[in-house]
């Protein structure tokens, strides 16, 4: 599925006829270097489980997701946000370019999302909820909130559960809109609550995860800047690494639980998927 994802991806990137001479190489740049797809297989996985016919139609719906993704991950990068130089394996935009290039490619691919959902060969009614999906979660009412948020309170403490609360916003409303995502492209209505509430606990098991790995992986491990979160309210730095660890785990048991609660074809789509990052941590040993 990630191998036909790529390749929808390589023949749907974002192109525009210019006389600027990197523009587009610098899109490409972010879109193709690597990255888990791990948004966009969680849609695929809801859609395969029960509309597989839907499969095609769905990709855009994906890439819409990584799109937003990425340009997230362009402007998180820059000097006035976290300042790192490594994304993906590769040097971030500002490196390679300039500050000017990496907003405006982050900017292209925020909107371009939108493009590629309203164009989606489904029904007008589902192409409108895809679009108010993607633009709450990944917008005002979460990833942006969340954003300025931990950047607001950086070198100022916060407790556990607003510490929760602001990764839900950052980085668990994101992926839990990609399980709801599936869910309206497969017409399961039943299934967007549902689905919506395992994808906030598995977003934030995500954050510790991000956050462990911050502070126990190398640059060249991670294909990221890494111990990066010095001056951040991350689960390491106000739970210590064994307490992340022990935060971690514990969610990761509740996933499982609740994904043998969902129906047959549902677990059999996802399990593969969630088998590879539920204990990822684990691994996550200090170098």
């Amino acid at each position: 599925m990630i191998e036909k994802f790529e390749l929808f991806l390589h023949h749907h990137l974002p192109h525009v006829e210019s006389v600027h001479p990197h523009f587009n190489t610098a899109m490409a740049t972010m879109m193709q270097c690597g990255g888990k797809r791990f948004r966009p297989a969680l849609l695929l996985s809801v859609v395969e489980a029960y509309t597989p016919l839907l499969r095609e139609a769905a990709m855009g719906a994906a890439l819409s997701i990584e799109c937003l993704h990425t340009y997230s991950l362009i402007h998180d990068d820059l000097p006035a946000m976290d300042n790192a130089a490594l994304r993906r394996g590769v040097p971030t935009l500002h490196v390679t370019y300039d500050e000017t290039t990496a907003i405006l490619v982050g900017d292209a691919l925020n909107t371009y999302a939108f493009e590629l959902l309203s164009t989606l060969a489904l029904s007008a009614f589902t192409r409108i909820e895809l679009v108010k999906l993607l633009a709450h979660n990944g917008g005002l009412s979460g990833m942006i909130i969340g954003q300025a948020v931990d950047c607001f309170f950086e070198q100022k403490r916060l407790d556990l559960e607003t510490l929760r609360e602001l990764h839900r916003n950052k980085t668990a409303k994101l992926i839990a809109a990609s399980l709801e995502m599936g869910a309206v492209i497969a017409n399961r209505e039943d299934l967007r609550a549902p689905l919506y509430a395992f994808g906030l606990d598995l977003g934030l098991l995500f954050q510790i995860q991000d956050d462990i790995l911050d502070q126990t992986q190398t640059p060249e491990q991670a294909g990221k800047t890494t111990q990066n979160d010095g001056d951040k309210n991350s689960f390491v730095n106000l739970l210590t690494l064994e307490g992340a660890m022990q935060e971690a785990t514990q969610l990761a048991d509740s996933l499982r639980g609740q994904l043998n609660s969902f129906e047959a074809p549902l677990q059999r789509a996802l399990v593969t998927l969630l088998d590879t990052y539920l204990y990822r941590h684990k691994e996550m040993k200090p170098s």
